[in-house]
């Protein structure tokens, strides 16, 4: 884990309210994980808390990140605002990400995912096709104007649609797709990973508690990104351990299906 001052590459607005972020650094070169996070400080000295962003994409060669971000409040607008050559302080690479040493090449591996919890699943994604992977796609929105990396995904392997209106492939939200065309999912696939919404999270967790090989990113507020404040935690599951609780931040923000309570 290093702090360093990274170079805004490029920024590029890809929905209303989503944008994509390239940062140039020596970040970009250490190893990462996919589904490890970075923490930003944004660009406005009224803000002091950083802002948590999952990373869609590495590029080691040339020193790049990428980050996909959705403006919700005034740092990521004030992020919004931020032009190439500018720099920004950045914290990472941190906690954990999706385990996929097990997977041998050829094996079948479902991605679920929603919103902003699209980034760390691409950059999972890009890793499995790499090691020959046979991976399938699950990604939801509530309108076709909100979706976004849709050729990335289709691109990587099988790709299905989720919009609530219909206005892009199925019609209802992710967890009826899943219903409709992934009941299989459970013997199908050796392994099951999901990022998004809590509601999208708590589907997958009801439905593949018992995969040995399902597991979700948790989206919360982290304030320090580094296991401190303890502003980010989660209860765990286990009944013989009642009062015991994870920190999203440092001990996830990637986590065993049924391994705790969303």
């Amino acid at each position: 884990m290093i702090q360093e001052q990274m170079t805004i590459v490029r920024q590029h607005q890809l929905t209303d309210d989503v944008y994509e972020l390239v940062l140039a650094g020596a970040m970009a070169r250490l190893p990462w994980t996919p589904g490890q996070f970075v923490e930003v400080q944004v660009p406005d000295p009224r803000l002091l808390l950083r802002r948590p962003f999952g990373v869609a994409a590495l590029d080691p060669a040339q020193g790049q990140l990428t980050l996909l971000y959705k403006t919700v409040g005034a740092g990521t607008a004030a992020l919004s605002q931020a032009r190439p050559g500018e720099k920004l302080a950045v914290l990472g690479p941190l906690g954990h990400g999706f385990p996929s040493d097990f997977l041998q090449a050829g094996k079948q591996a479902l991605l679920i995912g929603g919103g902003t919890g699209i980034p760390p699943l691409y950059a999972l994604g890009r890793q499995l096709h790499q090691q020959g992977i046979q991976l399938t796609s699950a990604l939801g929105f509530a309108t076709k104007s909100q979706f976004f990396y849709q050729a990335e995904f289709a691109a990587l392997g099988d790709l299905a649609c989720a919009t609530n209106d219909g206005s892009l492939g199925f019609r209802g939200h992710l967890g009826l797709l899943l219903d409709t065309q992934f009941a299989d999912a459970q013997t199908r696939f050796a392994a099951i990973y999901a990022c998004g919404p809590t509601g999208l999270l708590m589907a997958v967790n009801n439905r593949y508690r018992d995969h040995p090989h399902a597991y979700l990113s948790l989206e919360s507020r982290m304030a320090c990104g580094v296991g401190e404040c303890y502003a980010c935690v989660v209860p765990a599951a286990s009944d013989t351990a009642a009062t015991a609780v994870y920190k999203v931040c440092d001990e996830g923000p990637v986590f065993a299906t049924g391994e705790v309570k969303l």
